[in-house]
């Protein structure tokens, strides 16, 4: 453990980001998952599932949790098919 007093506020600070990244991220997994069993499916509210997860990853994108690539990837499988 730090020993300066800035030390510990940026290990605190540092682990809460590290948290809501983490959460954010699942977030946006869950969503993905969710959509696509639906199209797998053919569910009523694919729909909105869809939009739902391309709004997650759109948003992951933006915080640079995933590149955006990846992010490209992602919705172009939710939007085929």
């Amino acid at each position: 453990m730090a020993n300066i007093k800035s030390a510990i506020k940026r290990v605190k600070t540092t682990d809460k980001a590290q948290r809501q990244n983490i959460a954010q991220k699942n977030e946006m997994r869950t969503a993905v998952k969710r959509a696509m069993t639906a199209k797998e499916n053919n569910a009523e509210n694919t729909e909105t599932l869809v939009s739902n997860a391309v709004k997650y990853v759109d948003k992951a994108s933006k915080k640079n949790l995933i590149h955006d690539n990846k992010a490209s990837r992602l919705k172009s499988k939710l939007m085929t098919k």
